[in-house]
């Protein structure tokens, strides 16, 4: 018997995205991210609390990293499809509205190319 591959995740964080998630979690119990693609905020992970943040009918909901569900546009998923979302962080100021704005720290996203056979999996040859 063949064991089904495993699906790759379209998400993850590195060490230093979850300690910050960690952190804003005690302020903000519940969040979610979505990834921007606006032109005021540039390309930056957006964190929110989840219960002032509203879905649109064209989001898609990647995954979720340590429980908080991450988001992005169907247009943005579009672009991005072919890669792994890798949430990160680096010094500086978060967007104007994000949860991660003023703790001199903010989110990044970095990507990797999934594999031919990841893309497979996936379903997206």
């Amino acid at each position: 018997m063949t064991e089904a591959p495993t699906i790759p995740p379209r998400v993850t964080a590195t060490a230093a995205a979850l300690r910050l998630i960690e952190k804003i979690r005690k302020d903000h119990p519940e969040i979610i991210f979505h990834q921007s693609g606006g032109c005021c905020d540039g390309s930056s992970p957006m964190c929110y609390p989840a219960d002032e943040f509203r879905l649109g009918d064209v989001d898609i909901c990647l995954g979720a990293v340590d429980g908080v569900p991450v988001y992005i546009s169907s247009s943005q998923f579009d672009a991005w499809r072919h890669t792994q979302l890798i949430l990160d962080v680096v010094p500086g100021r978060g967007g104007m509205f994000s949860l991660d704005n003023g703790r001199e720290q903010r989110f990044l996203s970095r990507a990797r190319a999934f594999s031919a056979e990841e893309r497979v999996i996936l379903g997206d040859t």
